[in-house]
């Protein structure tokens, strides 16, 4: 499983060397000074597409989603965000409009960092501004490698890897047996593959039968990794 799972982390995962904490200790201390904490329940919006950037946020605590909103109205999930990892900060720099939306998918603790202070921290630590454009640049490859393989795979195959994703987004969220458990809403979870709730509900079926997951309400948990690497068929992405 080993093998498998570094493969997807280094294709679909972005890394945690470009996270907060791999800056300097004195770096960390004076961003943390600037930011301000907030609250957020489960299914609340941190910012819409299409409204202009005052800051960037900092997920302390929670996963969050990162969706375009289709002209069906429908959700497109690009990426989950877990801890330590920063969102809006790709329009920041690019003094844009933000080119998604972010919401809440748990109870979550988001940090928020004006805009003046955040030009105020990256003229004093040079530190800060090559770590954003490096997340930039790996995060730009991490989208175009989820989108180039999901475009040319079955449904099946889809649900696969997104278990296998999303096996890793979770993977601090363990149970007594150490087992990883994927806690997603079904309609989430159709909105990452792109396809009907119903679709996903039946194919999930089909792994339960299969002994491939197991379910429990919506935690999915993964019990046969290698066979469901398999039936994501990655050998031409790899």
């Amino acid at each position: 499983m080993d093998d498998s799972a570094t493969k997807i982390r280094e294709r679909f995962y972005l890394k945690r060397e470009f996270d907060f904490e791999s800056l300097p200790g004195y770096v960390k201390s004076d961003f943390n000074q600037q930011m301000i904490v907030k609250r957020f329940k489960r299914g609340q919006t941190i910012f819409h597409e299409g409204a202009f950037p005052s800051g960037i946020f900092f997920v302390k605590t929670g996963k969050i989603k990162k969706f375009k909103t289709l002209n069906s109205g429908k959700e497109q999930i690009i990426y989950l965000c877990s801890e330590g990892e920063m969102i809006g900060y790709a329009a920041f720099l690019g003094e844009e409009r933000y080119h998604d939306s972010a919401a809440t998918i748990t109870d979550s603790s988001i940090g928020f960092i004006s805009k003046d202070k955040l030009v105020r921290l990256l003229d004093r630590h040079q530190e800060l501004s090559k770590l954003l454009v490096k997340k930039l640049s790996h995060e730009f490859g991490v989208m175009v490698n989820f989108i180039a393989t999901f475009t040319k795979k079955s449904v099946r195959e889809r649900v696969a890897l997104t278990l296998l994703i999303l096996n890793e987004n979770f993977r601090q969220n363990t149970n007594r047996e150490n087992e990883i458990e994927i806690e997603l809403t079904r309609k989430d979870f159709a909105n990452i593959v792109g396809i009907a709730v119903e679709t996903l509900v039946r194919i999930l079926a089909d792994f339960s039968h299969e002994g491939l997951i197991s379910k429990k309400g919506r935690k999915i948990i993964v019990k046969r990794y290698f066979e469901l690497f398999k039936i994501a068929d990655l050998n031409d992405t790899f």
